[in-house]
């Protein structure tokens, strides 16, 4: 009976943070369903007829829309491919006894506490940049011609600074897990007469599966909203070379002024994502369950 009672207090001190945090999500998401079943547009306040799927329509036959669903992929893929190979590459290494670990450590980790916008600014102008960029400079005393990274390769461009923030992240969670590692094993290994790579791919590799399953649910989330760095670098461009999904709700809502629209975008991008996350929570699961 005390437990019942017990279980019953625990659940009334609860109910309040919960409805809370239902209230914080499903209200912006209804109004959001709302928004996009009407004709929305801030350039014509108080004409907003109930249009149905209309913008649905719209926005899904827009020319720039199926642009953006393939430079979404493109985008996630390619910062996950980098972002994990380079991440257990530097895991690898900074594993290994050296002078002035922490050190080390803590200068690979420390992009990932620079703000997104701060870093495409960085990159723009100080890397980027074919007048007076360093990586003009370094074609320049070597003979070559300066090469616009922004204008003649804006998603690689995009995908290469964004890798550059999240590549810590991956190699700190990797990094971790690898000195979970019983030394033992390495140890037994070793005496055995197996190589560094043989150790690596058959011990090292298995151990981090779980860790790199973790780091690419985790980055997958938030690649799938990446803006910053598109609206400070490219905006979008040339063209919709470098558009995503996310750059292109904010075109249709703030640049358009097309709300019902872009709250269509939005549930969409929202159903994409949804379905990602169950693909990835399902392979976590078996991974998990192996």
């Amino acid at each position: 009976m005390a437990t019942q009672h017990s279980r019953a207090a625990a659940r009334f001190m609860i109910a309040p943070s919960v409805v809370l945090l239902l209230a914080w999500m499903l209200i912006p998401l209804g109004m959001t369903i709302w928004f996009s079943l009407l004709r929305y547009n801030l350039l014509m306040p108080g004409e907003n007829p109930f249009v149905g799927f209309e913008n649905y329509s719209y926005f899904l036959s827009d020319p720039a829309f199926q642009t953006a669903v393939i430079n979404t992929l493109l985008l996630v893929g390619g910062v996950l491919l980098i972002t994990v190979c380079g991440g257990i590459g530097l895991a690898v290494l900074l594993d290994q006894p050296m002078w002035g670990t922490g050190i080390v450590r803590i200068m690979v980790i420390s992009p990932f506490f620079v703000m997104p916008t701060v870093s495409a600014l960085v990159w723009k102008n100080m890397f980027m940049n074919p007048v007076n960029g360093l990586f003009a400079y370094v074609a320049d005393v070597l003979g070559l011609p300066a090469y616009d990274f922004l204008t003649a390769a804006p998603l690689a461009s995009i995908i290469g600074i964004v890798s550059w923030q999240w590549l810590p992240f991956a190699t700190l969670i990797l990094l971790t897990a690898m000195q979970s590692l019983d030394s033992e094993q390495l140890e037994a290994a070793e005496m055995d007469g197996a190589s560094s790579w043989s150790r690596f791919y058959y011990i090292k590799l298995p151990h981090l599966a779980r860790a790199i399953t973790v780091v690419i649910l985790i980055q997958t989330i938030f690649l799938l909203s990446i803006f910053a760095e598109i609206y400070v670098t490219t905006a979008g461009g040339p063209g919709n070379a470098s558009i995503n999904l996310t750059y292109l709700v904010f075109q249709e809502s703030l640049q358009r002024y097309d709300v019902g629209t872009a709250s269509a975008g939005g549930v969409v991008a929202i159903i994409l994502a949804n379905i990602v996350a169950i693909f990835l929570m399902r392979m976590i699961g078996k991974n998990l369950d192996a």
